[in-house]
């Protein structure tokens, strides 16, 4: 056999420990399972050097896990003939049954610790070792050399392995292997469990014999025993024959059911039970003892005889488990009844059973139950609300402050926070939920986070790790007759989400390894729905501060519209809605809401770009038709991009999107708007008419090669102006009709402020939970006043560009801008000069008194100017750069019938 592993670190190690050096410092370089060991033997007291362990010969050497045992530890013992092998049987509180051995002189070389049955070996007098350990992990476990706690044990090694009665579970016993530390070999680890397996098998035989002495004992007392009043005459049938008696499948599943829990109960009883097409059968339960003295249980049904089906033949009887016993049964009347043998065995097998349907009725049940949202801290409730009461009285449970921000915690051990706290009463003085848990590393709950396995602590009274990490709070517990414990870790995908603790205390019966495996399938379900819950928390997260960040963090400053706007993220994903308030030429406005189909990071960055390309498609000054035209070739544009990228996968799901454009000019009090598949607006008149103008729907977005049309309407001053994505007004509970009646009903106060509009319309219209999101915007007008506007219409004459700045010079004197006049002298004289040379008539110049001064001139020719750069010896080509210098900004806007240049100007300019 080869060295397994170096022995210098865990030598090292070792002694670091005992001197007091911190567990941080040798973790790492100890395996966890003999980290933690170490912590629990120094709590308890024990010392190195100890060399006295408890014996007892009050021990039951012929018991069965003995004789199950016998031919296994024979085999052992030859197959390691000869050499320096230390065969060991346990029982399940460590105490030694048997010893065997590959060299036989051993027995007599070797102290009589090492030889003799009796000694116990449980981890709480021996401190780390092959038994102890085994019986605290409750696994195969291998301590090599210096992990062993006690002095004696330095030079050795052992691999040991529990052994399990199958049908409850329960740990029988221990079977160790003990050898020299340079004698370890991985190959002991396949061979170890064949053994204990083998030794499980035979233990299951026994179980078989004792069921068929049982069987046996029913059989010779059955004929001569009465089966009631009335049944007297009635013939036995086998459980075959009785199933086969016109029970459905469901009636046969409901017959063994109430046979088990009747077994179970351990006693004689009677119950009836109904079936289907209104049958009933009556099952009796008899108590048995078969001659070698195993007491037992009979399930017998009473059904009556049908008269219509011939007499049976005798047949034989025969019991679950049991195949190919039986006796021939007595004769039969026709006015008797027919008894039908169900069940035969021992209670605790019916308990067994029970219990194992049971724990399959909660898998089931956890399947509906947990994971029912995307929510992290929800989804730990659920895990509690499926746990208490059927396996725990009180569960616990911590999560990282990280995990619940959809985030992986990068210390998970140290920023627990106390999530859940459940269970059957709410007295019980567990931390409350919002503290910050500090786990100790000798906690279970550490020890589970270590291994990743979860970790059994049947009697917390012994249980001294978890004693040490509050000795206070743990005897307030323990005074709540708290007494049993799992700590079960939430890991999903190579990520520690947690962690469980499901606590018993009603049950007296401590926790088994059935219940630690069925709290680890329950804790392995959640961890699955809380890992998804956090990668949705993550992915809404990230997509909703995406999407916050795309929408307007301010409003532009105008004097066209009063603006208030909402932004409501779904519930179930944050979509692609988006709006904004564009400042135009002109003191102009448009406003702007889509809503993008689909959900999450895609719609968001699908909704940042339209956005982005309406604003564009905005500052070239296009009709509202025109800018849904190029939105629309824009999405077609991506859609294909996206498809070519992705072509093995097809689509990407970006299928279109909806669109409201509007413009409002406060100097017309006129508003144009066009709308692609999107709701039409709502519009408030000042004396609270709440209409919804009627616009060409046109097609949604994303189709391609659909016209769109433009409508306009009048727009009285102070009217508002209601612009909303579908999110609003549309929900599977709700008719649609019904709710544009209520946004209406709450719209019509024409008196509100926008602010005070759209918090009115979220509360009384959006759905308690949105299953889109929501959008929404409210505009109210304003006028510019007409003695704030001056017009001049003229002909293309050169000889009035004069006439045209002494009347504007005039107007800025009576507005109180005289110091804007010789600007705006420059301004419009190349500007008119301008449409007079290159235009045709009409001109039309118009100056506006708004936040700027506002210089426009209007010629009918649709050529667009062109600043250029002058060269020193051209003698033209400086008009536009001069008219750059003196504006803040200007453009070019196209009409039905020409076009505007224009210019803004700061009013201070001089």
């Amino acid at each position: 056999m080869g060295v397994v592993g170096d022995r210098i670190g865990p030598v090292r190690s070792r002694d670091r420990f005992l001197h007091g050096e911190s567990v941080d410092s040798v973790e790492g370089s100890v395996r966890s399972p003999i980290l933690s060991s170490w912590q629990r033997s120094r709590l308890l007291g024990l010392s190195p050097d100890q060399s006295e362990l408890p014996f007892t010969q009050d021990f039951d050497a012929d018991g069965r896990i003995v004789r199950a045992a016998g031919p296994v530890l024979d085999r052992l013992q030859y197959i390691f003939s000869g050499s320096q092998m230390n065969i060991c049987l346990a029982d399940g509180h460590g105490t030694v049954l048997e010893r065997r051995f590959g060299e036989k002189s051993m027995a007599t070389r070797l102290a009589a610790i090492q030889t003799l049955p009796g000694f116990v070996f449980a981890e709480q007098y021996a401190g780390t070792n092959g038994i102890g350990l085994t019986l605290a992990e409750r696994r195969l476990c291998q301590v090599y050399g210096a992990e062993h706690f006690a002095e004696r044990s330095q030079s050795s090694a052992c691999t040991a392995i529990p052994v399990r009665d199958q049908l409850s579970g329960h740990i029988e016993g221990v079977l160790c292997l003990g050898y020299p530390y340079a004698d370890a070999d991985p190959a002991l680890i396949p061979l170890v469990r064949r053994a204990a397996e083998a030794i499980e098998r035979r233990l299951m035989d026994q179980s078989s014999a004792r069921e068929r002495g049982l069987l046996q004992a029913y059989l010779d007392a059955g004929s001569h025993t009465p089966i009631g009043e009335g049944a007297r005459n009635g013939y036995v049938l086998g459980m075959d024959d009785l199933l086969q008696s016109d029970l459905d499948q469901n009636d046969q599943m409901i017959l063994k059911q109430k046979a088990t829990e009747l077994m179970s109960a351990a006693q004689r009883a009677a119950t009836e039970v109904p079936l289907s097409h209104d049958r009933r059968i009556t099952l009796v339960s008899r108590p048995v003892t078969s001659l070698s003295g195993v007491e037992g249980v009979v399930i017998e049904a009473l059904l009556p005889e049908d008269s219509e089906r011939h007499a049976p033949a005798p047949t034989k009887v025969r019991a679950a488990g049991a195949p190919g016993a039986g006796a021939p049964g007595p004769g039969a009347s026709t006015d008797g009844m027919v008894r039908g043998l169900v069940l035969v065995g021992e209670p605790e097998v019916g308990k067994y059973a029970v219990a194992a349907r049971r724990r399959l009725e909660l898998l089931a049940e956890a399947s509906n139950r947990i994971g029912t949202t995307l929510d992290v801290s929800r989804t730990a409730w659920e895990l509690a609300e499926t746990a208490v009461p059927r396996l725990a009285d009180f569960v616990t449970i911590d999560v990282p402050e990280a995990v619940l921000r959809g985030e992986e915690s990068a210390h998970p051990t140290t920023e627990m926070h106390r999530t859940v706290v459940h269970g059957i009463r709410e007295d019980c003085p567990f931390y409350p939920v919002g503290t910050h848990v500090k786990l100790s590393p000798t906690t279970p709950h550490m020890r589970s986070l270590a291994t990743g396995q979860p970790v059994l602590e049947p009697d917390l009274k012994g249980a001294f790790g978890w004693i040490a990490q509050d000795p206070e709070h743990a005897e307030l517990l323990l005074a709540h007759n708290v007494h049993s414990l799992i700590t079960v870790p939430l890991l999903a995908r190579g990520v520690v989400l947690g962690i469980a603790g499901f606590y018993r205390s009603q049950d007296p019966a401590p926790y088994g390894d059935d219940d630690r495996s069925l709290a680890q399938e329950l804790a392995a379900r959640a961890a699955l729905c809380i890992d998804n819950a956090r990668r949705y928390t993550r992915e809404h997260t990230l997509a909703l501060a995406l999407q916050r960040s795309l929408l307007p963090r301010g409003l532009p400053e105008q004097d066209a519209v009063e603006v208030a706007h909402r932004y409501l993220p779904a519930e179930s994903g944050v979509g692609g809605d988006w709006f904004d308030v564009i400042p135009l030429s002109g003191t102009r406005v448009a406003l702007l809401v889509g809503d993008v189909v689909g959900h999450g990071l895609h719609a968001a960055a699908t909704m940042g770009r339209l956005r982005t390309a309406a604003r564009t498609f905005a500052e070239l000054e296009l009709s509202p038709d025109e800018v849904l035209t190029h939105l629309d070739n824009l999405l077609v544009r991506l859609d294909r991009e996206e498809d070519g990228d992705n072509p093995a996968f097809g689509s990407t799901g970006i299928v279109g999107a909806t669109c409201l454009y509007a413009i409002y000019d406060p100097t017309s009090q006129r508003c144009t708007m066009a709308r692609a598949g999107h709701p039409p607006p709502a519009l408030v008149r000042p004396d609270g008419t709440v209409t919804f103008p009627d616009l060409p729907a046109g097609p949604p977005l994303g189709l391609g090669g659909l016209p769109f049309e433009s409508a306009e309407i009048h727009v009285p001053e102070h009217s508002q102006l209601v612009l909303y994505t579908d999110g609003l007004v549309e929900d599977r509970d709700r008719d649609i009709d019904v709710a544009l009646d209520e946004l209406r009903r709450v719209l019509a106060h024409p008196g509100r402020a926008p602010e005070d509009t759209c918090q009115a319309v979220l509360d009384a219209v959006a759905p308690d939970h949105p299953a889109d999101d929501i959008a929404l915007l409210v505009a109210r007008t304003n006028a510019v006043s007409s003695d704030r506007i001056a017009t001049w219409e003229l002909p293309s004459d050169p000889a009035l560009v004069s006439e045209v700045r002494a009347a504007a010079v005039a107007r800025l004197s009576g507005w109180g801008l005289d110091e804007s006049a010789f600007a705006t002298e420059l301004l419009l004289s190349e500007l008119v000069t301008n449409a007079v040379r290159y235009g045709t008539g009409p001109i039309r110049v118009r100056l506006i008194h708004d936040r700027t001064l506002i210089c426009e001139v209007y010629d009918g020719s649709s050529t667009a100017p062109r600043m250029r750069h002058a060269a020193s010896t051209d003698e033209g080509g400086r008009g536009l750069f001069l008219v750059a210098q003196l504006a803040q900004t200007w453009g070019t806007r196209y009409t039905t019938d020409g076009k505007v240049i224009w210019a803004e100007c700061a009013l201070d300019a001089a």
